[in-house]
This record gives C-alpha cells, sequence and structure tokens, in this order.
C-alpha cells in the first residue's frame, strides 16, 4: 500500500508570518497536531503541538510567529513511498507525522495514526476472525500449511511473521472466523506445531 492511499489530503496550513496562538486555534479547531508552513505553494517548515507547548505562556506566545519555532527541512515522504517506509521514517526519527511531497509539492500529512489505522486494516484486524500462530514442520514449509488451511475451509485474511524462542519463524494466521478444529488436527498430523489460536 502506498501513502497515497491512506494520507490526509485535506491540508490547514499556515505561513510563516502565522502568529503561535492562531496555530493553536487552528490545531484546537481542526483536532490535529501537526501544521505545514507553506510561501508561494512550497512547504517551508513543520510545526507541530509540542513545539506550541514550548511557548504556551501568554506574555510570550501572542507575539511569537510560526518561522521563529517551526522545523525547518522536516523530513518528508513522497506520495508514491510505501506505507512500510513511512512508518520507518516516523519510528526512527520519533515523529507523530510527516509531510507529503510530490515533485516537492505539499499534497498530503501522513500521521503515526493513519499509518497504524492501514496496518490494522491490511491485518483484518477488525473483521471477525481468528489467529493461528504454526511453527512450520520440516516438510512441506509454509506452502503446505497453507494448502491445509484451505482445504479445511478456512479463509485466510494475511499472514505475518515473528521470532520465536525455537529460533524458527513463527507463522501467524489472520482466518475468517470458522470452524479450526480439524483444520488444527491436519496441520499437526502433517507434522507442523500450533502453537497457539487467539480468537
Amino acid at each position: 500500500m502506498k501513502v497515497k492511499s491512506c494520507m490526509q489530503k485535506d491540508l490547514i496550513i499556515v505561513s510563516r508570518d502565522t502568529l503561535l496562538p492562531e496555530a493553536g486555534a487552528l490545531m484546537k479547531k481542526h483536532s490535529i497536531r501537526h501544521l505545514p508552513v507553506v510561501e508561494d505553494g512550497h512547504l517551508v517548515g513543520f510545526i507541530t503541538e509540542s513545539d506550541l507547548r514550548q511557548y504556551s505562556f501568554p506574555a510570550r506566545e501572542k507575539d511569537i510567529r510560526v518561522h521563529e519555532v517551526m522545523v525547518l527541512n522536516p523530513i518528508t515522504v513522497n506520495l508514491n513511498a510505501s506505507i512500510e517506509k513511512a512508518a520507518r521514517l516516523i519510528h526512527d526519527f520519533k515523529i507523530g507525522g510527516l509531510p507529503v511531497l510530490d515533485k516537492k509539492k505539499l499534497v498530503g500529512i501522513i500521521t503515526a495514526i493513519d499509518l497504524l489505522s492501514a496496518f490494522i486494516n491490511m491485518m483484518g484486524l477488525l473483521r471477525d476472525s481468528s489467529r493461528l500462530d504454526v511453527l512450520v514442520g520440516k516438510t512441506g514449509g509454509v506452502e503446505g500449511v497453507t494448502r491445509i488451511i484451505k482445504e479445511h475451509g478456512c479463509e485466510i485474511i494475511s499472514v505475518a511473521t515473528e521470532s520465536h524462542s525455537s529460533r524458527r519463524k513463527l507463522y501467524c494466521f489472520r482466518l475468517e472466523k470458522g470452524e479450526l478444529d480439524k483444520a488444527i488436527e491436519a496441520l499437526e498430523e502433517a507434522g507442523h506445531k500450533v502453537v497457539a489460536v487467539v480468537d
């Protein structure tokens, strides 16, 4: 999935000369925590709720303008980048959101919440489902596990992997809600180990 599929496109922006109380009022009114700073259609900075909090003393705040506290040269992401790349940037730089650019033009914002929602949807976590955690046996591989699950009428929504204490990969199958007992029995008979079933 690409950034353009889950970014926010209706942007609230400010200029370099916007006063901090105005920027704060915009954030509050629109329930947002990030504001791109734009001049002549180009991104020149980024200001966040936490930036504003540092200057939240009324005597100081009223005369301070956005350009005095904004982040210059903010980390950005291209609208055609993968959501994994955006998530890595947010994680690595410990930030809450990214301006999204297309040929240097600001076209959106993507936040940690937007990415979390995208990953939740991709994994089918909001659907009525079950999770089957399987350590794959020596024969058949993950393809064999998938075949057995499908042969027993279970619909696979998504598959994820994680490390296991046995130093083998643990495959986590998100399945449509249904009867799993026969599939589990067949997996065990084929030499695979079902570690957990989570409803």
